[in-house]
């Protein structure tokens, strides 16, 4: 009889899908792996199994152990089947912006969830990585697998993932797609298939309000490239150890918008119920392809997980018109307020007019009268956004000291303005704009900055 011990060993083993009508017109052979088919509907069995068989090896847990992780999902739920069939308790962390559906799967399979709030530090005691390391601490004959850090994440695709993809393709691959989130699924994959053929070239999806593409490019860490995103499983604001930049040859910034467009495209186009990064992934990697590939190319594009786990959300006509990802939307978002100020001519107010931190106070004001403008970003000598400085602060300052005019403005200045993604939505927007932060910054897909005032904001729900 043909027949599995657990529902474990069925992990593995996906198939490749040929894209036929998203693909149309783009160069080569485009190609998808489709990891729902795991168990647990997702590229993440892979890495758990992995990670716990690892950790029993080395004595971390024992039997009647609690498994510990912070996720968002995904991982969650291969850890949860995993622990289901070797004896374990499990309790997950995850941040406020995860699906309903996930955090329901979740306990629908036995495991405890704890929510925490998205928009802190990854080194806020409330965030999903601090509350699952103090569990950790706090509970005897626990694992913390840490999938950001754990070796064993890279290890599982390097020796699943990467040899199925040359297998299936008969070693055909010339390209690999995939979105870089704790960085394990490409790097291993990738380091496997570069082994095979060095001049396989390695595509990293990322999404705005990430650090991974700039960090590439530059060598930067640029804090000020964080800001709230909703695409679900990709992208950090942190440099996990599984991602090795050196196995990644290129990186494609998503918006979430394009995103979920190209996930419901995958559904109703090519019966593919696919998770939200997974219209990162194949949006991103079809757009580098037209312009990158052959027709005797091969690109595989990995495609994380399911749609089920977004029922409640990118597959929800109301809630993709209410964020504004639906031609008819009820909101509009920052990048239509960008759109707006550029089309009526006022692109001198929308694109970004800056003061350099060495410079006096008295010169500051001189360009904000001069722009007739009531707060601006202030830069270092590299250009590297490092403050933000408003009128009312430089009355309240010259209030208590006239002199002040003669310092320089990084003596005044306040902290940056908040960055906020192109698809980010009025009601959104003006949730983030207080006594604190008067204004915004966006990014656009030109990596060109925005400004985005209250005055933009009332222009734009009167309008």
């Amino acid at each position: 009889m043909n027949v599995y011990n657990s529902i474990i060993d069925t992990i593995g083993n996906t198939p490749l899908v040929k894209l036929n009508k998203v693909a149309k017109g783009v160069p080569g052979t485009i190609l998808a792996k489709v990891e729902y088919f795991n168990p647990g509907n997702s590229v993440k069995d892979r890495i758990a199994i992995r990670m716990i068989e690892d950790a029993e090896a080395k004595g971390i847990i024992k039997p009647g152990g609690t498994i510990i992780e912070g996720t968002s999902g995904n991982t969650g739920m291969g850890l949860a089947l995993a622990a289901v069939g070797k004896g374990y308790k499990c309790i997950f962390t995850m941040a406020d912006k995860q699906s309903k559906e996930k955090i329901d799967i979740l306990r629908a399979v036995g495991a405890e969830v704890v929510v925490c709030p998205t928009n802190v530090a990854p080194d806020d005691p409330r965030s999903y990585y601090s509350v699952a390391k103090k569990l950790n601490r706090d509970i005897p004959n626990s694992l913390y697998p840490n999938q950001y850090d754990n070796l064993s994440n890279t290890a599982a695709h390097y020796e699943t993932t990467g040899p199925e993809i040359w297998r299936d393709t008969d070693g055909k691959i010339t390209h690999f797609a995939a979105g870089v989130g704790t960085g394990g699924t490409i790097c291993g994959t990738s380091k496997f298939l570069k082994e095979q053929n060095p001049n396989v070239v390695s595509i990293g999806l990322d999404t705005y309000g990430s650090v991974f593409k700039k960090y590439k490019e530059t060598g930067i860490f640029d804090e000020g490239e964080i800001y709230p995103y909703m695409t679900e499983g990709i992208g950090e604001d942190i440099l996990p150890q599984n991602v090795d930049f050196s196995l990644i040859d290129h990186f494609v910034k998503v918006t979430d918008k394009d995103a979920a467009i190209m996930a419901r495209r995958l559904s109703r186009e090519e019966g593919l119920f696919v998770g939200w990064s997974c219209g990162t992934a194949v949006h991103g990697a079809l757009e580098w392809a037209r312009e990158h590939l052959t027709d005797s190319d091969v690109m595989v594009i990995l495609l994380p997980d399911h749609g089920t786990r977004y029922l409640a959300k990118i597959y929800n006509d109301t809630w993709m018109k209410d964020h504004g990802f639906l031609e008819d939307r009820a909101f509009k978002t920052a990048r239509d307020i960008i759109h707006h100020k550029d089309s009526n001519g006022n692109s001198r107010h929308s694109s970004l007019t800056t003061v350099g931190s060495d410079v006096s106070v008295s010169q500051a004001i001189h360009i904000l009268n001069r722009y007739g403008i009531s707060q601006i970003p202030v830069t270092d000598a590299g250009g590297h956004i490092v403050g933000s400085l408003t009128d009312s602060t430089i009355l309240n300052k010259l209030i208590e000291d006239p002199t002040i005019k003669e310092h320089s403005v990084s003596d005044v200045m306040d902290k940056p303005f908040k960055f906020v993604g192109l698809d980010n939505t009025i009601d959104a927007l003006s949730s983030l704009i207080d006594r604190d932060n008067k204004a915004l910054l966006v990014r656009d897909e030109k990596e060109q900055v925005h400004i985005i005032t209250q005055a933009d904001l009332l222009a734009a729900m009167t309008s």
